[in-house]
């Protein structure tokens, strides 16, 4: 009873049917990788190149925010870390990668 009907199937369409089957069968996960770009990615990507220019425009006596919460103006440059004056005498070497904002100018009293 399966068998005979197995048997009476027709062999698959032509390599084009089955070509344009198989393009619109990936349609929806190319779609899925086009949004996550946009939604996801590409800001991100956007969010870094911003931290770097702010990080490269880095100047002495720049107020500034670590990422600890750590308020203070920059009284040291170097390649890779900054001095911070947090108090008056009190300075504290953070990485610059670690400042997240800078501040209007006399916000820190």
């Amino acid at each position: 009873m399966f068998i005979s009907s197995a048997f009476a199937q027709t062999a698959p369409a032509a390599a084009g049917g089955d070509m344009q089957s198989t393009l619109m069968s990936m349609l929806p996960l190319v779609l899925m990788f086009v949004v996550l770009y946009f939604v996801m990615i590409r800001p991100q990507m956007k969010k870094q190149k911003d931290h770097r220019a702010m990080i490269d425009a880095l100047a002495k006596g720049d107020e500034v925010v670590t990422a600890g919460g750590v308020l203070g103006k920059v009284s040291k440059m170097g390649d890779s870390y900054v001095g911070l004056e947090v108090a008056n005498g009190v300075e504290v070497q953070v990485q610059r990668s670690a400042v997240v904002q800078v501040l209007p100018k006399g916000s820190i009293k």
